[in-house]
C-alpha cells in the first residue's frame, strides 16, 4: 500500500526514514512528502536487483562469447586452414565431401587473383586441371573423381599461397587453404673461432652457421637446455651462432636448425673439435716474407732472361777457328776403296 501527502509542489527536498515511511523536506517552500512501503515491495525490488546484477555479467560474457565467434569466423574466411609441407612431397587438399552429386560443381582456385587450376562438373561431363597461368600447376595436379579433393604432387616453394574451393549445386560453399611450403634443412655445421676476441687458453670459442636458409630458428643446446638461439623469417644467405666452452667441459652440446615442421642436429665433439688456436704472424714478419718471396720471384725472371739472350747471341757471332772447324767438320769423308786386283796378287811370289 503507498499513501502519498503532498503540500506543495517542491523541486528538491531533505529525506528523513522512520520506520516504513519515507518523509521528503524541502526547508524554503515547506515540503513535506511521505512514502509508506509495504514489506512485500522492498523484497521484491532487493530481488530484481540481486538478479540484475548477476544477469549484466552474463550478458557481457554473452557478448564476448559472440564477438569472439565472429572474429574467428572472419580469420577463417581470409586465412583459411593451414598446410604444411615439406618441398619434395604431395599433398592433399579435402572438400570434405564424401562423394559428389550429380548436380554438384567443383571449382579450384589458386592466389589471390583466384586463377582456376581445376573443374568438376557431373552434369557437363568436366573433369580436367589447369597448369595455371605461369605453367606452374604443369604436371602436378590430380583430382580425386569421387570427392572432388585436389592433390599437389612434388610441389615446390612457388606453390605456396592460398586455394579456395567452391562447391555449388544444391547449396553454394567454400573452404580456403593456406599452403605453406618449407625447403630442406641443411645439417648444421660447427666450427672453431680461433679469430675471436674472448679465446683464450681455457675458453674454446665455437660457431655453428647454415646457409640459404629461410623462415628457421638456430639454437645452441647444453642437453636439453636451450642456451641461445636465433630466428630468420626471409631468405637469409647466412645464419650463425657463437658459443664459448671451456676446454675441459664434460657436458653435451649440439646445434639444432628447426622449422615448423622438421629439424636437424650437429652434436658438439669438443675433445675433437676444440684445439689451442696458434698466434698469427706480426705485420713484420709477413712484410719480411712477403719481400724475400718477391726478390725470389725477380731473381728467377732476370737468371731465364740472361739465358736466353746468351744462347741467341751464341748462335749469331763465331769465331773464324769455329767456321774452319765447322766446314771441315761439314765435309764428307771420302774414304779410298782397294781395288779387288791388288786384293788378290798381294800376296802372291814373284817369278825368279
Amino acid at each position: 500500500m503507498l499513501r502519498r501527502q503532498i503540500l506543495h509542489e517542491s523541486v528538491d527536498g531533505v529525506a528523513e526514514k522512520s520506520g516504513q515511511v519515507l518523509s521528503l523536506r524541502n526547508p524554503r517552500s515547506k515540503v513535506v512528502v511521505n512514502l509508506e512501503t509495504s514489506p512485500l515491495q522492498d523484497t521484491l525490488k532487493g530481488s530484481i536487483r540481486k538478479v540484475r546484477l548477476l544477469i549484466e555479467p552474463l550478458m557481457k560474457m554473452f557478448h564476448m562469447f559472440v564477438l569472439f565467434c565472429l572474429c574467428w569466423w572472419r580469420l577463417i574466411g581470409v586465412f583459411g586452414e593451414s598446410v604444411s609441407v615439406m618441398e619434395g612431397d604431395s599433398v592433399t587438399l579435402q572438400t570434405d565431401v564424401t562423394e559428389i552429386r550429380e548436380d554438384d560443381d567443383i571449382l579450384w582456385k589458386f592466389g589471390a587473383e583466384t586463377s582456376q587450376i581445376a573443374e568438376i562438373s557431373k552434369v557437363a561431363r568436366i573433369f580436367t586441371t589447369s597448369d595455371g597461368p605461369d605453367g606452374r600447376f604443369r604436371d602436378r595436379l590430380k583430382l580425386d573423381n569421387q570427392t572432388g579433393s585436389l592433390t599437389i604432387m612434388n610441389i615446390t616453394t612457388k606453390h605456396a599461397g592460398r586455394y579456395e574451393v567452391q562447391r555449388s549445386g544444391v547449396k553454394w560453399s567454400s573452404k580456403i587453404f593456406s599452403v605453406s611450403v618449407y625447403t630442406r634443412l641443411p645439417v648444421p655445421n660447427i666450427t672453431m673461432n680461433c679469430s675471436s676476441s674472448s679465446s683464450s687458453q681455457q675458453n674454446c670459442s665455437l660457431v655453428c652457421s647454415v646457409v640459404n636458409v629461410g623462415h628457421v630458428t638456430l639454437s645452441w643446446y647444453k642437453g636439453n637446455s636451450l642456451l641461445s638461439s636465433i630466428s630468420v623469417s626471409d631468405l637469409s644467405i647466412s645464419l650463425s651462432l657463437p658459443l664459448e666452452v671451456e676446454y675441459q667441459d664434460k657436458n653435451t652440446y649440439s646445434c639444432v636448425i628447426n622449422n615448423p615442421i622438421s629439424n636437424q642436429t650437429t652434436h658438439l665433439n669438443i675433445t675433437q673439435l676444440c684445439h689451442t688456436c696458434e698466434d698469427p704472424p706480426d705485420s713484420v714478419s709477413l712484410i719480411l716474407i712477403y719481400a724475400a718471396a718477391a726478390a725470389g720471384c725477380v731473381l728467377i725472371v732476370v737468371s731465364v732472361v740472361t739465358c736466353c739472350i746468351c744462347k741467341k747471341f751464341r748462335k749469331k757471332v763465331q769465331t773464324p777457328e769455329e767456321d774452319g772447324a765447322d766446314s771441315a767438320l761439314c765435309k764428307p769423308k771420302t774414304q779410298k776403296k782397294k781395288s779387288k786386283t791388288e786384293a788378290v796378287y798381294e800376296n802372291v811370289p814373284k817369278k825368279r
